[in-house]
């Protein structure tokens, strides 16, 4: 590794198309990952790839004039004092990642032209990093602009739909089906066993277990490709997540040693939980209040009437 005080001017020349050239295929990269959910900032993205471009083929032009065909490849890790940058294609960053790392290439990238013109002695060179210095500049306040205006309202409702195919969806059927289909097997095994900790080991298992089966079912169904509805696996979190959640929400309560106790609570809990599923589909799925509250409650109600039932037989 070499100190950029060592670097002559062909390197410096060399390592400044390798800079551009390397922003320029990152900002595609940007580009790319927020597409979708935001088509107007992935554009003023490619916009500065294009200009980085530019500013290759021009320091290419410079470089011919003055040193011939032949470019050494030297990279920002083979000079001391670059901060190193994860490599993109290992993630998918968002929006405000991608303006965060933005900004800090263009101030480090344009650092670098003002220290390069100020150690060139040649005045073509000397000028085009300069000038090159202060496009950099722009780029920067390109950045701060995306990041001050924000999202369209075009992007702001791409972005709310994404959050409702992605996490509200899996999750609220994860919820529902978690806080409705182990309200049966603990509610039978309370009054079949009378015992809370025979019941609380029955809800455990429900709980865990629908979690895992609605977690796979929700992973492996649709891998998103076609329905836009993201990363199968993290839909697939969500939505078995949410489904021990709701199970073991009316479980705890049968820690408490007095079967009849735990049993009033957990009804308690369930009315809860089904409140809160029914304003979830109000608030997210523009279901009328009431009409939420009434097809939760009676799925709930004869879950749990099945539940009473079985256990008493």
């Amino acid at each position: 590794m070499k100190t950029f005080e060592s670097l002559t001017e062909r390197e410096i020349l060399a390592l400044a198309i390798s800079l551009e050239e390397e922003d320029a295929r990152i900002y595609q990269d940007f580009a790319g990952a927020i597409e979708k959910e935001y088509p107007e900032q992935a554009e003023r993205f490619r916009g500065m790839r294009r200009d980085e471009d530019r500013h290759r083929h021009r320091l290419l032009e410079l470089y011919q004039q003055r040193f011939g065909e032949h470019v050494p490849l030297i990279r920002r890790q083979d000079v001391r004092g670059f901060v190193n940058r994860r490599s993109v294609w290992l993630g998918r960053p968002g929006l405000k990642t991608a303006l965060r790392t933005a900004e800090s290439m263009e101030v480090e990238t344009r650092h670098f032209y003002l220290a390069a013109a100020r150690r060139t002695t040649d005045a073509s060179v000397r000028q085009l990093l300069g000038d090159l210095a202060e496009e950099e500049s722009g780029h920067v306040a390109v950045a701060e602009d995306i990041a001050r205006t924000g999202p369209s309202e075009s992007e702001k409702a791409r972005a709310k739909r994404l959050f409702l195919l992605q996490v509200v969806q899996p999750g609220l059927a994860g919820l529902m089906d978690g806080s409705v289909s182990t309200l049966a097997p603990l509610f039978a095994a309370a009054f079949a066993t009378h015992s809370s900790h025979s019941t609380f080991l029955v809800g455990l298992a429900a709980s865990v277990g629908a979690g895992i089966s609605m977690g796979f079912a929700e992973a492996l169904t649709d891998d998103g490709s076609l329905t836009g509805r993201g990363r199968p696996w993290t839909r697939g979190f969500v939505c078995g997540g949410m489904t021990a959640v709701g199970g073991l929400g009316h479980t705890m309560p049968y820690l408490i040693h007095n079967v009849k106790t735990a049993t009033s609570i957990a009804v308690c809990v369930v009315l809860v939980e089904l409140c809160i599923i029914s304003w979830v589909r109000h608030r997210f799925m523009d279901t009328p209040l009431v009409s939420a509250l009434l097809q939760v409650l009676l799925g709930g109600a004869l879950v749990f009437l099945a539940g009473i039932l079985i256990g008493n037989s």
